[in-house]
């Protein structure tokens, strides 16, 4: 039903006002293929008309671009968006306290759905109360598609591709970047920091829910603060994520046999300096307890309002790689992923070219809410690097 052709659009990006959802949209001028129909989303017809005009300003054939008025807080202006079309992107967050209109619409209609959340909350409760009404329409729900998860979900995928499956793998996941924060971002992380027992309540819940997999073990440990190792190829310190990324993994190889009878995986940013390492560890700590204090989080929240990011020049600045190192059956591997701005630039790039292999690739059949991993994982692994980042594995 989500594939049906005779919808009169193949994608509708809906929150194309904002910062990055600005971003997807510009992405999606230049790239969609010929004969793809898709179509602006936003509460604010004015609004999106200027994100048309300035589209057009590039690409001529934007400027009859049809745009579609939709409120999160309008379920049926919602229901509409999702029947009209086979995917929607959601650029619009903090999506624990705007997404899940959305999801249920499109889990409904059997409309594929793709965001860039890196919220654990809002996955875990969109997974509990939406599932299963997207398996029964055939609707596929693919959460944090943009840096928040898909560099580190793709790389392991590709990491355990190279290992034999047929006995423990671990894989060690580990982030070097530079990057920029924008205020949708600020405020989508304070709210996930105040609202910690919330997010503990909707694990439980999904646990509950979700089965394991029979006689398989998966596991996604925080870790610890470590010297790196040598064959990492990298010098320095380990200092743990507690990063939506894991979860996204592990559900990842809960669902797909190939990440073996017993995986695990650790998540960590890389560091030169220990001084630098523990510096990192106490300003998240400070971050959080901030976070518990609303008239501190609303002034943090203001000195960098919603919409606005960082410009081209310091966008131009900014890398990403994450390297893995995978091993098992007495075999280890490397595989990295690498791009520019992790946090925009590539995170537009990412998220629209999701919706793109959604819309047009040959892919496994799957339903519900499902990673990247499991519902496109070689077919999007080639468009990102068509698209310019590196995947790539070799053996160490």
């Amino acid at each position: 039903m989500g594939r049906d052709a005779d919808r009169p659009y193949d994608i509708v990006l809906f929150g194309a006002t904002g910062f990055t959802g600005g971003l997807t949209a510009e992405y999606l001028a230049r790239h969609v293929p010929a004969g793809c129909r898709w179509a602006l989303a936003g509460r604010d017809q004015a609004r999106l008309a200027a994100v048309r005009d300035r589209l057009a300003g590039s690409a001529p054939g934007c400027a009859e671009l049809p745009l579609l008025v939709a409120d999160s807080a309008d379920p049926a202006s919602l229901a509409a968006l999702a029947a009209a079309t086979r995917v929607v992107i959601s650029t619009v967050g903090p999506y624990v306290l705007y997404g899940e209109p959305l999801v249920a619409a499109c889990a409904q209609a059997g409309t594929d759905y793709v965001d860039l959340t890196g919220e654990p909350e809002f996955v875990d409760a969109m997974y509990t109360r939406h599932h299963a009404t997207a398996v029964g329409s055939g609707a596929r729900l693919v959460h944090a598609c943009g840096f928040d998860s898909m560099p580190h979900d793709l790389g392991v995928y590709l990491a355990v591709g190279r290992l034999p499956s047929d006995g423990p793998i671990r894989v060690d996941g580990l982030l070097r970047a530079r990057g920029s924060v924008s205020g949708g971002t600020l405020a989508s992380a304070l709210l996930a920091f105040s609202r910690r027992r919330q997010t503990a309540h909707a694990g439980r819940e999904r646990r509950a829910l979700d089965p394991r997999p029979a006689g398989r073990r998966i596991r996604t440990p925080l870790g610890r603060l470590r010297r790196l190792r040598p064959e990492s190829g990298l010098q320095g310190w380990a200092v743990p994520l507690p990063t939506i990324d894991p979860q996204i993994v592990g559900r990842s190889a809960a669902a797909l046999e190939r990440y073996g009878p017993d995986f695990s995986y650790t998540h960590s940013a890389v560091v030169r300096r220990l001084p630098v390492a523990l510096a990192a560890l106490a300003g998240v700590a400070v971050l959080f307890v901030l976070a518990q204090l609303g008239p501190v989080r609303r002034w943090l929240t203001r000195r960098l309002p919603g919409g606005q990011g960082p410009g081209p020049e310091q966008r131009a600045k900014n890398w990403f790689s994450v390297r893995f190192v995978g091993e098992g059956g007495g075999r280890r591997v490397v595989a990295e992923v690498s791009g520019g701005d992790p946090g925009y630039g590539e995170t537009a790039k990412m998220l629209a070219e999701s919706a793109l292999c959604l819309a047009f690739d040959e892919l496994p059949p799957t339903a519900g809410q499902v990673t990247t991993a499991v519902a496109m994982g070689d077919a999007l692994t080639a468009r990102l690097i068509a698209a310019g980042l590196r995947l790539a594995v070799e053996p160490s």
